[in-house]
């Protein structure tokens, strides 16, 4: 029996999740080693939810240095089927202003060899990821953002870099040049492995500050992006709450198939350790 249907992603200065009910800890074991914490289980508006500190309730792992397959493998692992992810993100637009919320619709990689894929080590699969976002949890995201009274936009393009330094001014013009909106450095990674794994997924972006493309805006300092950040992360916690009683309770979107049709290997050369390692995601389809 699934013990989540709703995950949560915490980022930067989300590492709880206030008004939780039934509240316990689980540490969850992936073939892909440890996730970044312990799962904190309970109800929210009269649902079953999972909640994840991205980067440690003690803030402790680097963008770069994220076990992004053994989160969301073990959010697979619980039962979860839709995950709203919140991420810190500088904006690179002047309407998204310092606690706006945004929930894009695509990304652009700028990330160097980071694992982002299940598939490998003996087994070949491919999934469509030309619409990254589930559009229903996006919808109930924007709409949450106007419950609460929260500067809500939906659609636009997150760039995904690297980290851990922020961007050049070289760099954040180029990003605008292309007309991305924000820019931040985990979310690309959970889009695809989400996708791969079935599960429905959509980012809040919290908007901290201007990147440093701006014209008369001070280069951006840690102190300021905090100061934003306690604010951004009070509103995310009523939007996710507000979010989770939007939701439908059924799903009839694309993402619950979306790897039918992925494994292109044939059966017969599949190694006993991949079948083993990935019969969670993709078992039903392959008869293992």
């Amino acid at each position: 029996m699934a013990q989540a249907e709703i995950g949560i992603i915490g980022g930067s200065g989300l590492y709880s999740m206030p008004g939780f009910t039934n509240v316990h800890e689980v540490v969850v074991e992936t073939p892909f080693g440890a996730p970044s914490d312990a799962f904190v289980l309970g109800e929210l508006e009269g649902r079953k939810v999972a909640f994840l500190a991205r980067h440690g309730r003690s803030h402790r792992i680097l963008p770069s240095e994220l076990n992004f397959r053994a989160n969301i493998y073990a959010f697979k692992k619980l039962g979860v089927e839709r995950i709203l992810s919140i991420s810190a993100v500088g904006s690179l637009k002047e309407e998204h202003k310092p606690t706006d919320f945004v929930m894009p619709d695509q990304f652009i990689d700028r990330t160097f060899n980071r694992v982002a894929t299940f598939f490998g080590d003996g087994i070949v699969g491919h999934v469509a990821f030309g619409d990254p976002v589930c559009a229903t949890v996006a919808k109930a995201a924007e709409a949450a953002c106007a419950t609460v009274g929260v500067v809500g936009k939906l659609g636009g393009t997150y760039i995904c870099m690297e980290g851990p330094q922020f961007s050049t001014r070289a760099e954040s013009n180029l990003y605008r040049s292309w007309g991305a909106d924000v820019i931040g450095m985990t979310n690309l990674q959970e889009a695809k492995l989400a996708r791969e794994a079935e599960i429905c997924y959509a980012t809040v972006a919290m908007v901290t500050d201007y990147d440093c493309w701006r014209e008369g805006h001070d280069a951006v300092t840690i102190e300021e992006i905090v100061a934003v950040l306690h604010k951004n992360a009070a509103n995310a916690a009523l939007v996710v709450k507000a979010a989770v009683a939007a939701l439908p309770a059924e799903r009839n979107c694309a993402c619950a198939s979306a790897a039918k049709f992925a494994v292109l290997t044939q059966p017969d050369a599949i190694p006993a350790a991949a079948k083993e390692r990935l019969k969670l995601l993709f078992g039903k389809y392959m008869g293992w």
